[in-house]
């Protein structure tokens, strides 16, 4: 059964919804006898009965990266895939947008060279100071949102064409001043409920408060998984990395929300 685009919890009210579920986790848990949780598919409430038996699929199964999932009796996206398979989920390969497309392109270039900090932990280096020039801001500073920009602003110049990105190194600035350039917004909460909301070439903010914060672009949505291309990170996935990389993050990783040039 496919993804309802929403995450599914206590109080939900869609009779075919729970019935699906219900079977999927009685088949799941396999469990009998007088300690077991057993679910009546006839019975078209999602209870905390329910919920128990969601959390009792969720600590004994992982995630498509092979993650545990999270216990916390909802289905969303990352577990629906864990009980009906990845194909029932959202997926999107590649930008619709050919602007996009173009944009993810050269952020696969400069992923496929292997850019990295020279020397390691300074955010300095040939390309990196290249990002940071290019959003008008100095040398030495974190660096992944002036990738972001570098990478619209190369594919801009190669169409002969404006580029749409409002201009800055800051990630929540970006955030905060994108809708002055025309770019939709889309909440994260927004995002992880369905996650078909997210496509190919948008970019994707984090918050990690005291005007911290990290960015990179989506590449491919694989259900509540995305795959990224990234600046001032590596394979720990930390907001002050040397390089950049390709990762695959959680949809809600994108704790602020994701932003969306497309047809601009």
């Amino acid at each position: 059964m496919k993804y309802p685009g929403r995450v599914i919890k206590v109080g939900e009210t869609d009779a075919t919804v729970v019935k699906a579920l219900k079977n999927a986790l009685n088949d799941a848990l396999a469990l009998h006898g007088a300690q077991a949780i057993e679910l009546d598919p006839d019975n078209p409430l999602f209870g905390l009965r329910m919920k128990q038996a969601v959390q009792l699929f969720q600590t004994r199964n992982l995630d498509a990266q092979g993650q545990p999932l999270k216990a916390d009796g909802a289905v969303g996206a990352i577990t629906w895939a864990a009980l009906f398979g990845q194909a029932q989920v959202p997926s999107a390969e590649a930008a619709t947008d050919t602007f996009l497309a173009q944009v993810l392109q050269v952020a696969a270039q400069e992923e496929h060279k292997g850019v990295r900090e020279i020397p390691k932990n300074s955010n300095r280096g040939p390309e990196v100071d290249a990002y940071l020039e290019r959003a008008g801001v100095s040398s030495g500073l974190s660096w992944c949102c002036a990738f972001v920009y570098w990478c619209f602003d190369q594919a801009a110049l190669a169409q002969g064409r404006a580029n749409p990105m409002f201009k800055t190194a800051g990630c929540l600035a970006h955030w905060n001043n994108a809708v002055k350039r025309g770019a939709r917004r889309i909440p994260a909460a927004d995002a992880v409920a369905n996650p078909s909301l997210v496509q190919p070439g948008m970019v994707f903010i984090m918050d990690f408060g005291g005007g911290l914060g990290h960015t990179g672009f989506v590449e491919r949505v694989e259900g509540g998984h995305i795959v990224t291309i990234e600046g001032n990170t590596d394979a720990s996935m930390t907001r002050e990395g040397g390089g950049v990389y390709r990762l695959t993050r959680k949809l809600l990783s994108g704790n602020k929300g994701f932003i969306d040039y497309a047809g601009l």
